[in-house]
């Protein structure tokens, strides 16, 4: 009877509820987005201080996946999923209300609400599709793990465009193509909306995740047989696999890429704004501002597209061309890309640039689930990639901290908003951060031809 019990769940429905929760999940990366309108609505910010809730959401994230991955595994990923949606969605509802206090007491509320609620949540709901479906898929662990997470990556392609059209008012656009209009909510009822969405979402699609049953193995298919000599295949448990020095090499190579990746993704839409009003005779009209504006969040969207490819594509090739080889390959071209993405300065080399380290960066979310089972098992799966996963928070607040910190202040360029009232928008520098970040991905690439699976005692 035990084995008629997957025949009659499904295994793909549990994909369907991870990808629409990672889709709602990813819109995390759409921070950038909002850069520019709080700095106009708070002029007294610094550029550090409206890059913390990127950094400290990400950084509740990577916390929160940690706990949540003990949870799931205790109660199921079900509960758990339900619950982080529930408390991302409470924490950007809850994020409207920053607009009710002067520039210093917002910013803190924006960090309790839209970072830390909003982070813990994410952390809570985006472990349990990537344990749920490394168990029902161990004949396809590298694919499957890069679908999971690609709706995370594809969150932002969906929610930039939709964030920018409720700020501003206007069209909704993908891909440069206007699908509807949309009213002018302005920056605090948009946290509001997108909260709203975001806890329908998850909730509904957290009822689809459910555990295989002991035992579960797919129909003809055998676990592959180790080779003579090999240490055979066991589960370690976390304080376990943490006293293994390959983790600790694991967990620098992934906090470098993530450095790389999230710098770039959180950073993309200022980051072009300050590449193009170089070039525009001050002060800038409204129109053209508006236009480099949804320029901007069209590069997130694009970015995204290339983000969630990354994570089907490079899990695939792992699975083919094994872990270590793919590792290494992404982390030189993600090193490449980082050193020369300063010199593409037009709008269409721009978008190149930041697709490669989207599509490798995507690749590295990917390939860390399946290489965190490969190495330590599944049987406490949840908590030991929640402490794997740490390595992306502490890229999170490394990688837009250097952006923020390593920035030259290349001028002020003053613009009309459309109401005739002039703002000004600091351009900055960006290359020494993103020197260090591809430094980073190349020393990276070495380390990861010197990791070993662990042998347990």
């Amino acid at each position: 009877m035990a084995d008629a019990q997957p025949k009659v769940f499904n295994r793909w429905l549990v994909v369907l509820g991870a990808l629409v929760i990672q889709v709602s999940l990813g819109a995390v990366y759409i921070w950038s987005v909002f850069q520019t309108p709080l700095k106009a609505l708070f002029p007294t910010w610094t550029e550090t201080q409206v890059t913390l809730p990127a950094q400290l959401v990400l950084a509740a994230f990577a916390a929160a996946v940690i706990f949540g991955g003990r949870f799931q595994d205790r109660f199921g990923p079900r509960i758990i999923a339900t619950i982080g949606g529930i408390v991302l969605g409470t924490g950007l509802i809850l994020a409207r209300f920053t607009g009710n206090f002067g520039p210093g007491m917002a910013l803190i509320w924006l960090l309790i609400t839209f970072s830390i609620l909003g982070g813990l949540g994410i952390g809570m709901a985006y472990v349990c599709p990537i344990a749920t479906c490394v168990k029902w898929f161990p004949d396809k662990r590298g694919l499957i793990t890069g679908l999971a997470v690609a709706g995370f990556g594809a969150g932002a392609f969906f929610f930039a465009p939709l964030a920018k059209a409720l700020v501003s008012g206007g069209s909704y656009q993908l891909l440069g193509a206007n699908l509807f209009s949309l009213p002018r909510l302005g920056v605090f009822n948009t946290f509001m909306t997108l909260g709203i969405i975001f806890l329908v979402a998850v909730v509904l699609a957290a009822q689809l995740l459910r555990n295989p049953p002991p035992g579960y193995k797919p129909a003809n298919w055998n676990p592959p047989q180790a080779a003579a000599g090999a240490a055979p295949k066991v589960d370690f448990a976390p304080g376990e696999m943490l006293k293994t020095g390959r983790f600790w090499l694991l967990w620098i190579t992934y906090f470098a890429g993530c450095t790389a990746g999230l710098q770039v993704i959180m950073k993309a839409s200022p980051v072009w704004q300050s590449c193009a009003l170089g070039y525009c005779q001050a002060p800038v009209d409204a129109v053209t501002f508006s236009a480099i504006g949804a320029a901007g969040a069209m590069a997130v969207s694009i970015l995204a597209i290339f983000n969630s490819l990354g994570r089907i594509l490079w899990g695939k090739i792992s699975d083919n061309l094994g872990r270590k080889p793919t590792l290494f390959v992404m982390f030189v071209i993600c090193g490449v890309a980082m050193l020369l993405l300063n010199l593409l300065r037009a709008y269409p080399l721009y978008l190149v640039g930041i697709s490669v380290v989207g599509l490798c960066f995507g690749g590295f979310l990917a390939l860390y689930p399946a290489v965190t089972a490969d190495f330590y098992g599944t049987k406490h799966y949840g908590v030991n990639y929640g402490w794997m996963f740490s390595a992306y928070g502490a890229g999170g607040i490394a990688g837009p901290f250097l952006a923020a910190w390593l920035m030259k202040k290349a001028g002020d360029v003053p613009y009309l908003m459309a109401d005739g009232t002039s703002k000004s928008f600091a351009m900055g520098n960006y290359q020494t951060a993103f020197i260090v970040a591809g430094v980073m991905c190349l020393a990276a690439a070495v380390i990861t031809l010197l990791v070993r699976p662990p042998r347990k005692a």
